[in-house]
């Protein structure tokens, strides 16, 4: 589970960061009862996947119901991360529909449940925008709080753009110092255009380790875990 800072370090500040996420995600759900949230980047490698995992952690860690369903169905990477199978998962049940719980991971140490990509299909975007898919979601707004979906990058595939339908919010990711401003403009026309509400820009990986400020509030999480122990 390399990466899962929420969980491996809960008092370090990166996992303070996620937990002011999760906040801000709270208030901004107050009166709308928002569940299907879809995370996503402008191109591939800006952390769009370790943001997902820590961020629905951290909701879980609040007590929140949350699954986390990879429907990055053309470079998966949840099941690598966490360390678990995926040899069925959300590619199989689209086509063959049987019971739903035969393909969730209920992952029991971080207290969500998780829907990895499965095989990777030829058809990833008619199956991302079926009616099978849609009626799962339905399903699963009422066992849980929150599922967040992962999903190709925009940019260089329309993934993103067809679940439209069935999202209520997403969050862009975007690698500090990588991606061109012109490229997040395009990735944020396309999920407007595609009627999908963007609630915010994470903006991932800034250099912040000869920050004076950093180091201090680094030091101060570290000295209250130690005293913890």
């Amino acid at each position: 589970m390399n990466g899962l800072i929420v969980h491996e370090r809960p008092k370090s500040p990166i996992s303070e960061a996620y937990r002011s996420l999760r906040t801000n995600i709270q208030f901004a759900n107050l009166d709308n009862n928002m569940k299907t949230i879809l995370i996503t980047s402008a191109t591939p490698g800006e952390g769009k996947t370790i943001t997902l995992l820590n961020l629905a952690v951290a909701m879980a860690q609040n007590d929140q119901r949350v699954i986390v369903i990879d429907c990055d169905m053309r470079k998966p990477r949840i099941h690598k991360i966490l360390g678990i199978s995926n040899k069925s998962g959300l590619a199989e049940y689209l086509m063959e529909g049987n019971n739903i719980d035969e393909y969730i991971n209920r992952l029991y140490k971080l207290n969500i449940d998780v829907m990895t990509s499965g095989k990777i299909p030829s058809n990833p975007s008619e199956l991302l925008n079926s009616n099978v898919m849609k009626e799962m979601v339905e399903f699963l707004e009422k066992k849980y709080d929150y599922i967040f979906f992962d999903s190709p990058p925009v940019v260089p595939v329309t993934d993103a753009v067809v679940m439209s339908s069935y999202i209520e919010g997403a969050i862009l990711v975007v690698e500090f110092g990588k991606v061109a401003v012109d490229m997040v403009k395009k990735a944020k026309e396309s999920l407007e255009s595609g009627g999908v509400n963007i609630l915010g820009v994470v903006l991932n990986k800034i250099p912040v380790n000869n920050s004076k400020a950093y180091k201090s509030y680094y030091y101060y999480y570290e000295e209250s875990e130690s005293k913890s122990v």
